[in-house]
């Protein structure tokens, strides 16, 4: 038996590849599936069953395209209803892979379909869950996403956690292991560890959420502090619960090169958003007037989907050179199939056409320290939340960066204002938005919050209910 986790670090996402005895099962696979088919031909097994431990809202799976590639039937929990051929499995059965077998544990809660995936060894034993958005390391999935689609409110939803939890997670062995679908920095839940598998045991003594004395306290524990979805994850339910096209003719048809004109024709024509996902200490210094910066090199698609409203809109790359690829792919891992082209040459091509360039306003944060006036000038942190709680500038007002739409109109269009985060990608992010909806009158801090911290500029972690955005 072999398993083996496939984390992407940039959505903070696990998916599972299992082989035993010439079979393999693969466990909530990513978008694209070449790697996932040079792996089964490389170890000459053939893939029996895709697992989905949920119709997942944060990305959009490979099951689709992998189960047309290998014939492996797609396996869900009990009530999917999925519109495609699948496997909706019922509670407790066993799917037999090699000399193993698969435990069908239904863990409704995240979702109503949620499902947990039990491997019991060669040796009858045990060995591990699969868990999805059930249970994270160090939290529990977040019970909200699934309101509109069943009626219940979140209280309700956590409820069924916590009976999930308690009767089907709980009463494992404590060595059982623990693999979640997401990790510290995914939207599916709050407090996430950064490990990415553990041991049960350790769960039920470091997590706060099976720590709970009661069904009540866990309910309460589990809603509170719980902000507003992206805006992209309905679409992605949507497309993992009904299909999507193949993930070969998304990217052929992204990797089409436009010159300038035929950049500003597809933005004037049809209303294509300039992407440029080059590196923030590069993007200030000039860019496609417009362009909205959210860089490669970064928490990409997650920032994507939170920023884009609109997944069907056509989008126009500027990369670096060679990086036109990987934009695409990581796109398509959340939705977004609608990428129209890519400027050829990149940037530099732009800069030689003699049209105009547009720049940031951006200092150092020791200029920053010797020029603000504290008691008066308005300082914008565009971190989330607990970021901001845990220390901040004084005096500064926090607009976290994923709910701009919601604050963008509380700026002042008159009086300067400087804006930071904790390092710089996600300022560049609000700054480059800002500029294409019309505001000139801020100030970019490099190096944000971290290069802040090794100054003079006064800091407090006491938190003001007015400096906050109110949800």
């Amino acid at each position: 038996m072999k398993i083996e986790q496939i984390y992407t670090r940039c959505l903070a996402q696990g998916a599972y590849y299992i082989m035993s005895n010439g079979e393999a099962a693969i466990v909530d696979p990513l978008r694209e599936t070449s790697a996932y088919l040079q792996r089964l031909e490389k170890d000459g097994v053939k893939l029996k069953y895709i697992f989905e431990t949920h119709f997942h809202a944060d990305f959009v799976s490979g099951h689709v395209d992998l189960s047309r590639a290998t014939g492996a039937a797609i396996v869900y929990g009990p009530t999917a209803q999925p519109a495609f051929e699948a496997i909706v499995a019922e509670d407790e059965q066993i799917f037999t892979l090699g000399d193993i077998t698969i435990k069908v544990l239904h863990t409704p809660g995240h979702t109503m379909e949620s499902t947990t995936f039990l491997l019991i060894d060669e040796n009858r034993k045990e060995h591990c869950i699969f868990s999805g958005d059930t249970l994270f390391l160090g939290d529990v999935g977040r019970p909200d996403l699934a309101q509109k689609a069943t009626h219940l409110t979140e209280k309700e939803l956590a409820g069924l956690l916590y009976e999930s939890l308690m009767k089907k997670i709980m009463p494992l062995n404590d060595d059982v292991i623990v693999y979640p679908a997401h990790g510290a920095g995914s939207a599916c839940g709050k407090n996430m560890m950064k490990e990415t598998m553990d041991t049960l045991g350790h769960q039920k003594q470091v997590n706060y959420a099976l720590n709970q004395p009661d069904k009540a306290s866990f309910i309460e524990a589990v809603v509170d502090g719980l902000t507003p979805p992206p805006g992209y994850f309905g679409m992605n339910v949507a497309m993992n619960k009904t299909g999507y096209a193949q993930f070969e003719n998304v990217l052929k048809k992204g990797m089409r090169p436009l010159n300038v004109i035929e950049l500003q024709q597809a933005v004037e024509l049809e209303g294509a958003l300039l992407l440029d996902t080059r590196d923030n200490s590069i993007f200030y210094r000039g860019f496609v007037p417009g362009a909205v910066n959210i860089g490669i090199n970064g928490d990409f698609a997650p920032w994507v989907g939170a920023m884009i409203v609109d997944v069907e809109q056509p989008i126009v790359l500027i990369t670096d050179d060679g990086k036109e690829e990987e934009c695409i792919t990581r796109l398509s891992r959340v939705g977004f199939d609608n990428v129209y082209g890519y400027l050829q040459g990149g940037f530099n091509s732009w800069l030689t056409s003699g049209t105009s360039v547009d720049t940031v306003d951006r200092i150092s944060a020791a200029q920053f320290a010797k020029e603000a006036d504290m008691a008066k000038d308005m300082i914008v942190d565009v971190r989330r939340i607990g970021e901001y709680s845990a220390e901040h500038i004084e005096n500064a007002w926090n607009f976290p960066l994923e709910y701009i739409n919601n604050w963008i109109s509380q700026l002042p269009t008159d009086t300067h204002f400087y804006l930071h985060c904790a390092g710089g990608y996600r300022s560049m992010i609000a700054a480059s938005i800002l500029q294409a909806r019309g505001f000139r009158n801020f100030t970019e801090i490099e190096g944000g919050f971290n290069a802040i911290a090794g100054t003079s500029v006064p800091k407090t972690d006491y938190v003001c209910q007015s400096k906050m955005l109110q949800l």
